[in-house]
């Protein structure tokens, strides 16, 4: 199993409700591009380049995702800059208006993911791994790729090996305070 697949099915097990996975094609692309939006406006000059926090934040992640999977990496990279620019307009914004429309995206993200955990009946994953916070935009544009029914070979190892997970998980007795 490679590291891909191992990361994608771990987090995949906390997101096996198609419902759930809807809400998350809203969530997390609205709560990555108001991170986008909030790091956009720290920046440093180098040679007339604005260079930043935000551009920062896309070549980290772009670089971790690349290691991954190359097709994801360069798919997650091509989104990124595609949103960017917006990103910067938000952030060119008075500061109550930068941090009111970044805020409310994040916040409005937020409600999407919580909704979508209702219906799965399970947290969400980075309560148990912080590793889920990055594998999230991942796993999005990796069903997303499924879903138009390519790498049908992956997604069918991921689903058993997240399904299996998740009957691990639902095996362990619930702690209730």
């Amino acid at each position: 199993m490679t590291n891909l697949e191992r990361l994608l099915s771990q987090y995949a097990a906390y997101h096996l409700d198609r419902n759930n996975i809807v809400t998350h094609f809203v969530g997390i692309p609205l709560i990555v591009f108001s991170i986008l939006c909030l790091s956009a406006r720290a920046a440093v000059d180098i040679s007339g380049f604005s260079v930043t926090l935000a551009i920062i934040l896309i070549v980290l992640s772009s670089v971790y995702y690349l290691s991954l999977d190359k097709l994801f990496g360069i798919l997650m990279l091509i989104l990124f800059v595609l949103v960017y620019p917006l990103a910067i307009k938000i952030a060119a914004l008075s500061m109550w208006s930068w941090l009111g429309a970044s805020i409310g995206i994040f916040l409005v993200g937020w409600v999407f993911q919580f909704i979508g955990h209702y219906f799965e009946k399970k947290k969400p994953a980075f309560v148990d791994d912080l590793i889920g916070l990055a594998i999230g935009p991942l796993f999005v544009l990796a069903e997303f790729v499924f879903l138009l029914g390519f790498r049908k070979s992956l997604h069918q190892r991921i689903l058993k090996e997240a399904q299996m997970k998740r009957a691990e998980m639902d095996m362990k007795p619930q702690i209730v305070s």
